[in-house]
């Protein structure tokens, strides 16, 4: 998936990986419950980290709220921490309470000890405001849904305008749900940073498709002065089987930044931009009779090859993410095109 020689679009110099998704990272999976029936444009992604114990098994992870305009759950403690102990779920705005009861008991179900023989459980749950296309008010989303999306998850997984991206919109065009990877050779051994977002922010006169600036076509054909706004949202979720330290993994979300810009955004004043990024290659155990625990994590020096590819893959899934998208007609008549009509 991703972005196919078909596409006709060429992004960055890093080889992708086998499936040019998120998943190419061993053992996360990704699953969807699309709601698409008149004026309910919604629903739910899951993402799962690795396939064992998410909460006695934990994962090294940071965060980097690139602009804070957002109502996420979850991110101060992986901020203080470093550790990612549940899977995350990606929804509309007015459903975050919804899906963090449901992931809670999923939770709650797999752990008896968690409130009874330790403490609680940090379950994270990122969120877009789909009101544009969506009936947002209706508060659609389920904790059934957010079920179904986790017993859903895979390796193989649809992008486009499906899950929690059903009714996003993006830089004047149909955004949603987009993956992709990227190859990184380490010490003579091949690693895989990849992504996935949901794409919902952007000014409708500034969309970058590499060399292309589809902006002022996108603007003509919508003839908007209120879309100029560069407001909204993003997600950006990373995984990376590379060993990386807390530390480094915020270093890393932070440069979703600049693929933010490659593709026209400047995280203007009503976006919330917020990136997660999380490595497989550290498991920190939830109860440990040891002080010290021996982890691995990069020399600072080598991250670049490492931070690039990673802003390729972000770069390419917001991109996928559009192109995968198909025109959607939602609530009060309004209308978000594709973007493959603007190519």
């Amino acid at each position: 998936m991703g972005l196919s020689k078909e596409s006709g679009i060429a992004l960055g110099k890093w080889p992708k990986g086998d499936k040019n998704l998120i998943t190419d990272v061993p053992g996360v999976k990704v699953g969807h419950v699309t709601l698409n029936d008149g004026d309910i444009k919604t629903g739910v992604t899951a993402i799962i980290p690795h396939e064992g114990d998410l909460f006695h098994d934990k994962l090294m992870a940071g965060v980097a709220v690139i602009n804070g305009f957002g109502k996420s759950a979850g991110l101060v403690q992986i901020e203080e921490l470093g550790t990612l102990e549940s899977p995350i779920i990606m929804t509309n705005t007015l459903s975050v309470g919804t899906a963090l009861t449901a992931s809670v008991k999923y939770m709650l179900e797999k752990n008896p000890d968690i409130g009874v023989e330790t403490g609680t459980v940090n379950c994270v749950v990122t969120e877009c405001n789909d009101g544009v296309l969506n009936d947002i008010r209706g508060l659609h989303v389920t904790e059934d849904h957010v079920r179904q999306a986790l017993a859903n998850a895979s390796d193989t997984f649809e992008e486009g305008a499906v899950g929690s991206g059903t009714g996003m919109c993006c830089l004047g065009v149909k955004g949603g749900i987009g993956s992709s990877s990227r190859k990184v050779k380490m010490d003579g051994k091949d690693y895989i940073v990849g992504s996935i977002v949901m794409s919902n922010f952007g000014a409708d006169d500034n969309l970058r498709v590499g060399d292309n600036f589809l902006g002022p076509k996108v603007d003509a054909f919508l003839k908007s002065e209120e879309a100029k706004k560069d407001k909204g949202s993003i997600i950006i979720i990373i995984a990376t089987d590379a060993p990386l330290s807390d530390r480094q993994l915020r270093r890393v979300a932070k440069r979703a930044m600049i693929s933010l810009g490659r593709v026209g955004s400047y995280s203007g004043n009503g976006s919330g931009d917020i990136a997660i990024a999380f490595s497989t290659g550290n498991h920190l155990p939830h109860y440990s009779d040891k002080y010290f625990l021996d982890v691995k994590m990069a020399h600072d020096d080598l991250l670049d090859e490492l931070f690039e590819a990673s802003v390729e893959a972000v770069e390419e899934a917001i991109i996928s993410s559009l192109y995968h998208a198909e025109t959607t007609h939602g609530i009060r008549g309004n209308v978000k095109y594709g973007m493959k009509q603007f190519l």
